[in-house]
């Protein structure tokens, strides 16, 4: 067994998957494994009393969308009885923002992997193969990711999903599909990073689609569409953060390699998996993002770190292609120095710079892509991300933005797990 041919293929494997958003449909027909009982989350695995509060706000919202219950009493009854069940998104190939709820009457964009097809490895496809998943993007502020439940809330998911959601779906299929590993290149050119600035991917996502939104239905819900895509400099986080859960399942399940292929966290707990450990969890508590607060907000009211969003990170772009964005500092505080230094220092950890993805203020070098557990142990440094921040009560929402890093035992519990399996 040999660790450098094996994270060689991982990362190889990771660059070279094309993943290609190619529908949208209902995540109880279209998410391997899902079930009327069964709400998707963020992270890995969490219980009711565990959850942070925007956790527990995010699944009462969903459970009140599915009509299954009314306020967070009931919420927290369903799922204390087992009558409602909790699985992290990661173990169905999907990937959710910050609380990451993904209820089984909900829309998910469904991304296909063109590249490696059927060749996923085993333990991919047990999670959704060469298919990735992630539900609708709802823009900022207080909303179900954050946590939060109330009427226009709800409202606004009544309409994504009624609305919306059938315009994309024909919309989406009229196109052909879109290259995200294409669409993820040209907009780290144009400032963005994929994690928390996608300004440039969502006007380039919402271009690509306009035409055929026209053409799906009447010129007034053309014209809601359209506004809310263009409106939210969000819109492509989602299918970005699907073509980055099927970039990351592409090195999932390599023999001997410690290249990391899941980053997430549920606002308790941080976790890794690592290619070559199989599906075991490694986690650790979460931290407090450290970032800036908007008014009337501080650190006093932040939750812990919560998101899948982190699979930017893992892919390689997010927090580690802070240099092509220099903007983004002003949403997570820092200087544009901060920026590149941040990208510099992630090429510390990682095993390969990106083909595919380049940075423009680093002579077009590839972006750090591959965290390898060996490195982060023997430099110390953690993998850098750049996150949302939510209210720690459940029903506020979003309160800022930020920085944070992951806890450095997770890795170290990884790496000694790694030699007891390989024997080292």
């Amino acid at each position: 067994m040999n660790i450098e041919n094996a994270n060689t293929e991982a990362t190889e494997r990771m660059m070279e998957a094309r993943p290609v958003l190619v529908g949208l449909g209902k995540a109880r027909d279209v998410i391997p494994g899902m079930r009327d009982n069964l709400l998707l989350h963020a992270g890995p695995p969490i219980t009711w009393e565990r959850a942070s509060g925007p956790m527990q706000g995010a699944i009462t919202g969903a459970l009140i969308f599915e009509g299954k219950a009314t306020n967070e009493a009931e919420a927290q009854a369903l799922v204390e009885s087992g009558e409602v069940e909790l699985e992290p998104c990661h173990h169905h190939g999907a990937a959710g923002p910050m609380a990451g709820l993904i209820a089984p009457s909900m829309s998910v964009y469904v991304i296909e992997n063109k590249t490696h097809g059927s060749t996923v490895s085993e333990a991919a496809l047990t999670t959704g193969g060469n298919r990735s998943f992630s539900g609708l993007n709802e823009g900022y502020g207080k909303v179900l990711r954050y946590g939060a439940y109330s009427e226009e809330v709800l409202a606004k998911l009544r309409w994504m999903e009624d609305v919306m959601a059938p315009v994309l779906a024909d919309a989406i299929e009229a196109s052909g599909g879109i290259d995200i590993r294409a669409l993820l290149a040209e907009s780290l050119h144009m400032g963005d990073e994929g994690h928390n600035r996608n300004k440039a991917g969502s006007i380039l996502y919402t271009t690509k689609l306009a035409p055929f939104v026209v053409k799906a239905t009447d010129a007034d819900t053309a014209s809601d569409v359209l506004r809310f895509l263009g409106d939210n400099a969000l819109s492509v986080l989602n299918p970005v953060m699907a073509a980055c859960k099927a970039m990351a399942d592409a090195a999932h399940g390599i023999e001997g390699s410690t290249i990391v292929t899941v980053m997430a966290r549920n606002g308790t707990d941080f976790g890794i998996r690592v290619s070559g450990l199989g599906d075991r969890w490694f986690t650790a508590p979460v931290a407090i993002p450290q970032g800036l607060y908007f008014p009337g907000f501080t650190a006093e009211d932040a939750s812990g770190d919560i998101g899948d969003s982190t699979i930017t990170e893992t892919a390689g772009i997010g927090g580690f292609a802070m240099a092509s964005a220099p903007a983004i500092v002003t949403f997570v505080s820092g200087t544009p120095q901060d920026a590149i230094n941040a990208t510099l220092e992630m090429y510390e950890i990682t095993y390969a710079e990106h083909k595919y993805f380049t940075i423009p203020p680093l002579d077009f070098r590839g972006t750090p892509t591959g965290i390898d557990i060996r490195k982060v142990v023997e430099t110390g440094i953690t993998p850098r991300v750049n996150t949302g921040i939510a209210h720690k009560d459940a029903g506020v929402g979003q309160v800022g933005a930020g920085l944070v890093r992951p806890p450095m035992e997770m890795f170290e519990e990884a790496l000694v797990a790694f030699a007891e399996r390989y024997g080292f």
